[in-house]
Parts: structure tokens; C-alpha cells; sequence
């Protein structure tokens, strides 16, 4: 058999047989991965686009509650 055993030929076999074995598993394995790949950008886009959104709200509306606090600290300030 030259210089591979019979071992090293059924793993051989049996690889190829995993990936490109009948009804095109390897096609549906790229298929879900396409699809899980897809899923994952998706999920990144909406997470950022909801964090965006608080980000928005966070700064609308802290500006009032420090611009408050802190003119009313300047005034204590002041008359001290």
C-alpha cells in the first residue's frame, strides 16, 4: 500500500464521505452558516441602533437636570 496504512485511507474515506457524502451536506452546513452569519450582522445592527436611541434619550434629557443643578449651585455659590 506504499507508505499509508489502511488506517490513514478509511480516515480519508470517511472525511470525504462527511463532506461531500450524498444530498449535499456540505452545501446545507455553508447554507446554515450563511444563515447564522446573516442573523449575527442583524442582531449587531439592531443592538446598535438601540443603543443609539437611549444614547439620544440619555442626552435630551440629562442637559435639563444638570443645566438645573447647576445654575442653582452657582446661585448658592454666589450668595455665599
Amino acid at each position: 500500500m506504499g507508505t499509508f496504512s489502511i488506517w490513514h485511507w478509511v480516515i480519508v474515506l470517511v472525511v470525504v464521505l462527511v463532506l461531500f457524502g450524498g444530498r449535499g451536506k456540505l452545501s446545507q452546513l455553508m447554507g446554515d452558516m450563511a444563515k447564522g452569519i446573516t442573523a449575527f450582522k442583524k442582531g449587531l445592527k439592531d443592538e446598535q441602533s438601540n443603543d443609539n436611541e437611549a444614547k439620544v434619550i440619555e442626552r435630551s434629557s440629562e442637559p435639563d437636570t444638570e443645566d438645573l443643578s447647576s445654575t442653582s449651585n452657582k446661585d448658592t455659590a454666589a450668595k455665599s
